[in-house]
């Protein structure tokens, strides 16, 4: 182990290279954890420790640093940070100071950073019931390039239960020689970068092929902006299909907050109802751990306890 002169914010870029490299971390997840770090450099330069080296961080720079995201409040709206997203932070830290480790540069451990526990209320899973997710759908109205292309976005996340990065990720020649087909099984490549095959429903794809019919250009991605962006990036972004969603589970007068990731609940969720056992759920939604599935099981305790009312309540008993 040997000391750094270089202070820490200028290691950023080399942990992000090594992320890539040697890790094998999709682009997404790199961005996140750059995204997560600025919060952290954003907060030594406040505390004027900019120029910190590894080996003078110390652990109560740590405490410092959560009790900052712990009172932090959102400017707009005075909101403060969930227990989740704090966790998010400390995560991206950990894993930078993981990567001193692996270099063999003096540090403070990573596992000097232990996450808080998170709200109960953030486990709770967020759903739409099959009329909702219908009500969704059929709000688009598709008379232009636009919306047919809307409809489609949403009608794959529901069909597909993709992630928005996966979905996002998608490119037109993954669709290629589609006209006689009824449905689609598609690989992807996943979170982690793991391979799995989502499946598009007859409804998802014929709309996947009218949405193809309107595009005339040589562009790769499959969704794609419809007006021209001044030569910038023709790929739509995970922030343009939230905006997406939103704009028409608004319109739909969809009471719960609705997410490209509340239509994967919600895919999930209805396989579920279906009595899809969790280990093809998981599966499906490609986690590699059949604990991140077991966050739907509240759909089967739910279940199981208004099937034991109607037939096991004890009221056929004699008395």
């Amino acid at each position: 182990m040997e000391k750094s002169n270089k202070p820490i914010i200028s290691h950023i870029p080399d942990f992000l290279d090594y992320c890539e490299v040697e890790k094998g971390l999709r682009n997404n997840t790199q961005k996140n954890y750059q995204r997560y770090l600025n919060k952290f450099v954003g907060w030594l330069r406040f505390k004027n420790l900019q120029g910190t080296l590894p080996h003078n961080l110390t652990s109560e720079h740590i405490w410092e640093y959560r009790l900052y995201l712990s009172r932090y409040q959102n400017p707009k709206n005075g909101n403060p940070l969930k227990k989740s997203t704090q966790n998010y932070y400390l995560i991206a830290l950990r894993a930078f100071l993981g990567y001193f480790v692996a270099k063999d540069i003096i540090s403070i451990p990573p596992d000097k950073i232990a996450l808080p526990k998170g709200d109960k209320s953030d486990k709770t899973v967020k759903f739409l019931n099959l009329d909702q997710i219908e009500k969704l759908l059929t709000t688009v109205n598709p008379k232009d390039d636009a919306s047919i292309r809307d409809r489609a976005i949403l009608e794959s996340l529901f069909s597909t239960g993709l992630r928005i990065a996966e979905l996002v990720s998608l490119n037109v020649e993954q669709f290629t020689n589609i006209k006689n087909k009824k449905d689609l099984e598609l690989g992807i490549i996943g979170k982690g970068g793991s391979p799995r095959t989502v499946y598009f429903s007859e409804r998802a794809f014929d709309w996947i092929k009218k949405y193809l019919e309107t595009r005339q250009d040589k562009e790769k991605p499959l969704f794609i902006h419809t007006r021209s962006r001044n030569n910038s990036e023709s790929r739509l972004t995970p922030r343009s299909i939230e905006r997406i969603v939103k704009k028409y589970a608004v319109l739909a007068g969809i009471p719960i907050f609705t997410t490209p990731h509340t239509l994967r609940h919600s895919y999930a969720t209805d396989l579920l109802t279906q009595g899809v056992d969790l280990r093809t759920i998981q599966e499906f939604l490609g986690h590699k751990n059949i604990v991140t599935t077991q966050i739907y099981t509240h759909v089967t305790n739910k279940r199981l306890r208004d099937i034991h009312r109607q037939f096991h309540s004890g009221k056929n008993l004699k008395e």
